[in-house]
């Protein structure tokens, strides 16, 4: 089968991994035909928007796409590239493993974990009051009038909604997904002890949804402080964890940090019908153009992206590939080196290089 699949090359290293994964998704010798499109800061230069109209409807039309990273200003610029196509195609399950791997330096081994994280509301969605702003005001005017707990006049504001609608369905693409894989346990993620009436909703919602799998799989809840606690110390305990918007980035990079880092750390973000693939990691800017950065986790997204659609064989000959260069540890980059400054680091691209090789075999 042909598949036509839209490619991001991203910022950054983004263009470097992305053509990394993207010669040895081809190496497996599925057949794809790349629509590229760029977004981001490359956008915003050429069309005046860091996501053009066509990217989306690129998207739409074939269903699947991989991306390398893309740049997020932090406190000003423009919003995330990434949330706004995870908004815009309701990619609404972020789906994150973080499995251990042989010839990485981690700080524990046997680690197997799958992150699911809800893509579309709590504080991610956007709805923020500028300091000082008369919307702001208003809101700090209304909300003084309904509590008895004030908020400053000086407040920036931002709202966390949670609904039925969205927590019920990333509960149960949680459970589904444990089920069609194996697992046998989902944790719900949350901070209802304080946050009574959001994160209250979704432990509601997840407990609901927990006594439809009973005797399938396991479930049980976790405080998400005592949750970050446990897993740097007991992370075999863990399963399938299913978190809210925030809880889920900072969770996900934790147990990357667990494995070894983000460069190891795929991702993909899941809709109907929809999926569009993509590493954990930043753009790491500053070794723009450098062909020194690890190509793994986007490799292993493409990984991710090869069992959506199917191609089970092809998915598995490129994952033995990546784990058996990862392992023999000659022909990686830098950073999987024993020491970071070993002169006979590989290259991106020579990474890549090797995986290739040892899919021909």
């Amino acid at each position: 089968m042909k598949y036509t699949i839209t490619l991001i090359p991203g910022d950054g290293i983004g263009p470097e991994v992305s053509l990394a994964a993207k010669r040895c998704i081809d190496a497996t010798g599925v057949s794809i035909r790349w629509e590229e499109f760029i977004a981001g800061e490359e956008a915003i230069r050429k069309f005046g928007t860091p996501l053009p109209d066509d990217v989306i409807a690129s998207i739409r039309k074939n269903k699947v796409a991989i991306k390398g990273p893309i740049v997020t200003p932090v406190g000003t610029g423009f919003r995330s590239v990434n949330v706004q196509l995870r908004h815009t195609l309701d990619l609404y399950a972020c789906l994150r493993p973080a499995k251990s791997m042989e010839g990485v330096s981690a700080a524990f081994k046997n680690v197997d974990l799958v992150i699911v994280r809800e893509n579309t509301e709590d504080l991610y969605m956007g709805i923020e009051f500028q300091e000082g702003s008369a919307d702001a005001s208003r809101i700090i005017e209304m909300i003084n009038g309904l509590s008895s707990k004030k908020i400053r006049s000086d407040s920036g504001i931002s709202i966390k909604p949670i609904s039925v609608f969205g927590a019920r369905r990333i509960v149960k693409f949680a459970f589904d997904y444990a089920l069609k894989n194996g697992r046998k346990k989902v944790t719900a993620v949350h901070k209802a002890n304080i946050m009574k009436h959001t994160d209250g909703l979704f432990l509601s919602i997840a407990r609901e949804v927990a006594r439809e799998y009973a005797g399938k799989i396991e479930f049980n809840d976790a405080i998400v402080d005592n949750l970050s606690m446990q897993l740097v110390s007991r992370p075999q305990n863990f399963d399938v964890l299913v978190l809210p918007n925030l809880y889920g980035d900072i969770i996900s990079d934790l147990c990357a940090g667990l494995v070894g880092g983000l460069g190891v750390a795929p991702g993909a973000n899941l809709g109907d019908g929809i999926a569009l693939f993509e590493p954990v990691h930043g753009s790491a800017p500053k070794y723009t153009g450098l062909n020194k950065v690890n190509p793994t986790a986007t490799i292993l997204s493409g990984v991710m992206m090869l069992h959506y659609l199917g191609e089970k064989q092809a998915a598995e000959k490129l994952e033995k590939a990546v784990k058996d260069v990862v392992k023999e540890g000659r022909f990686v980059t830098y950073d999987l080196k024993k020491d970071r400054n070993d002169p006979s680091a590989a290259s991106t691209s020579g990474m890549a290089d090797a995986i290739i090789q040892r899919m021909k075999g």
